[in-house]
């Protein structure tokens, strides 16, 4: 349920890192999908911002809710998933594949360091 290979933080990101330099994916969790419920409406940062580690920097709303999306690493966006545009709902079906939210270059990559592994995170979910 949750992948090894990827890093999340404590507000239900996940971020997947490539080779030394390149950009990071990032999503939301099982968790945090699970809690939002059908996911409706995606509002992401657009190509070219700046996003800071740890403010606001889009929203997921659902039947249920409106929810912030927190960025993992500060940095330039450098991709979107459009695909969310028409079918939000990906990130329900698929929180680690499809449903991706946006790809961030890292201007701090040391900052990856102080994220949560999957065995981290999970004991600190709710029980």
């Amino acid at each position: 349920m949750y992948p090894d290979d990827l890093r999340y933080t404590a507000e239900h990101e996940w971020i997947r890192t490539g080779a030394d330099g390149a950009p990071v994916r990032i999503g939301v969790s099982q968790y945090a999908q699970d809690e939002l419920g059908g996911i409706v409406y995606v509002q992401l940062p657009e190509v070219g911002e700046s996003v800071t580690a740890g403010q606001s920097c889009g929203e997921l709303e659902s039947h249920k809710s409106v929810s912030e999306i927190y960025a993992p690493v500060s940095g330039e966006v450098v991709a979107v998933n459009e695909a969310l545009d028409a079918t939000p709902e990906l990130i329900n079906s698929d929180p680690y594949g499809e449903g991706w939210l946006f790809e961030v270059s890292p201007s701090e990559p040391a900052q990856l360091d102080g994220l949560l592994d999957a065995a981290a995170y999970q004991a600190d979910l709710p029980a």
